[in-house]
């Protein structure tokens, strides 16, 4: 338990300065081409706040909160009477839907139809290339630690 709160912990840190450095560069980048006064926050988002101010402060705790999720999910990999697919369907289910949560409440996607539809396909195809990815390297660490099993007997 307590490796895992250390995961949450500096995942929930990491993802928030990601964020920050993130909407900074965009913010920076875009108000140096010319468009003065640009914050990389939605409009709808930003009026749910008295400031801007306290909107960006909010936007980078969100970041941290996603990261946090992601992290503390990993439990589910501990869980050995479980299997790996199961996990991973675990994982993905409740990782998918903070993310999502947040997301259309940060973003506002409930307004915008296609915003949604793109957001939920790009997350589970991303997700569905990492999940191959680790599958089959999963499947070469077995297939390793079988040949060394084998030449020890």
């Amino acid at each position: 338990m307590k490796e895992i709160l250390k995961r949450i912990v500096l995942s929930f840190s990491l993802s928030s300065f990601a964020g920050l450095i993130t909407n900074l560069l965009i913010d920076a980048g875009v108000n140096a081409s010319g468009n003065s006064g640009f914050i990389s926050i939605a409009p709808e988002f930003m009026s749910l706040f008295p400031t801007p101010v306290i909107a960006g402060y909010v936007n980078v705790l969100i970041y941290g909160i996603i990261g946090a999720s992601y992290a503390g999910m990993t439990f589910i990999f501990d869980c050995r009477r479980i299997g790996v697919i199961i996990q991973w369907c675990i994982y993905f289910c409740v990782t998918f839907g903070i993310c999502m949560t947040i997301t259309i409440f940060v973003w506002q996607l409930h307004r915008y139809p296609q915003a949604f539809i793109s957001t939920v396909m790009g997350y589970s195809v991303t997700y569905a290339i990492i999940g191959v990815v680790q599958y089959r390297k999963l499947k070469d660490d077995i297939r390793v630690i079988n040949e060394n099993l084998s030449r020890n007997e």
